[in-house]
């Protein structure tokens, strides 16, 4: 497990260290197994989610290729959130490597649109930058999308698996209940935690928080953001000063803004993406509540038409839950069995 979790980071030169004494390792000789038991968690999340893509898969829709089908297949893509402008794109060129002979039968068709699917959300996994040292991860987002709860979860792979030394801080100053999450995450996690009173400038944090793992060699700083809305500009100038406090403490941070993105949420979060990116250059997505009732081809839509790869998923509330965002396994579990 490790060792698959190594492969969603950029080390740079690094090596993840042996994990704490008591840490599952996991066999490497299980590999595949565990990838057919992450496949099918993810397949049986987004069944949950009551997509109409994998109804329409699974009535035969390739059987007869001709204008009826791809009008199916684009309505069951728009219901599956992966928007009108991706959907264009990937039936139109569906349909013409179709009519050009390229493949034929349900089969084949099948198999070309989950490489299609995959290739929009990414040829290979988007990994997570944290070749300097220390690295510095801003975690941002709207209320109520997972952001505390992915920030406290990622401390604990990156600390207790990977064995690199994590500090955490705590910048939502404005709700001490996601002081008190982290918290409880730190000490599971066995990572230190920098914090303020209630009301604190969030800033001032961070910059403590950089400082502090600069004296301490830390490996990487994990700073958990306040959730904001995104169509208050007051909120989204206040995250913005937070990254420039990063940058006067280290020129080269943050290195990875990462924002969480409610699955459930459909096209809403594809508008959400778009402004926190203009506020503070959004690197990677991670999208939560996939066991919910997601439809999961925001994640399309989102890489395609914003450029911004996924690179964490939520399919629960437990640690395993939290997973590398792998591009094939989503487009075959997007599309069902």
């Amino acid at each position: 497990m490790a060792g698959e979790w190594a492969e969603a980071f950029d080390l740079g030169w690094r090596e993840p260290r042996d994990a704490p004494d008591g840490e599952p390792q996991g066999d490497p000789s299980d590999r595949g197994e565990r990838r057919r038991g992450r496949l099918k968690r993810l397949r049986d999340s987004l069944a949950r989610s009551r997509s109409a893509l994998g109804a329409e898969l699974r009535s035969g829709l390739f059987e007869t290729l001709d204008a009826a089908t791809w009008e199916r297949l684009e309505e069951a893509l728009i219901m599956a959130d992966v928007g009108a402008p991706t959907t264009a794109d990937v039936v139109g060129r569906l349909e013409i490597e179709a009519e050009s002979g390229a493949f034929s039968g349900a089969g084949a068709t099948r198999a070309r649109l989950v490489e299609l699917l995959a290739e929009i959300a990414g040829s290979k996994p988007a990994k997570i930058d944290l070749r300097d040292s220390p690295s510095v991860l801003l975690m941002v987002g709207v209320n109520g999308t997972g952001k505390t709860t992915t920030t406290g979860k990622l401390a604990y792979r990156l600390q207790r698996e990977l064995g690199l030394e994590v500090i955490v801080a705590a910048a939502d100053t404005y709700r001490a209940a996601a002081v008190e999450q982290l918290q409880t995450w730190s000490e599971r996690a066995g990572c230190q935690i920098i914090r303020a009173e209630t009301g604190g400038d969030a800033g001032a944090v961070v910059f403590d928080a950089i400082a502090a793992a600069q004296s301490r060699a830390a490996d990487v700083v994990l700073c958990d953001t306040a959730g904001r809305l995104h169509n208050r500009a007051d909120l989204m100038k206040e995250l913005e000063k937070v990254r420039n406090v990063a940058r006067r403490r280290l020129p080269s941070a943050p290195h990875e803004v990462l924002i969480t993105i409610d699955a459930t949420t459909g096209q809403n979060g594809l508008r959400q993406a778009k402004l926190f990116a203009e506020a503070v250059d959004v690197s990677g997505v991670v999208l939560t509540k996939l066991d919910g009732t997601a439809k999961g081809g925001i994640a399309l839509a989102i890489a395609r038409e914003l450029g911004i790869g996924v690179k964490l998923i939520g399919v629960g509330e437990g640690i395993e839950d939290l997973r590398p965002f792998e591009p094939r396994e989503y487009a075959e579990a997007l599309l069902g069995e």
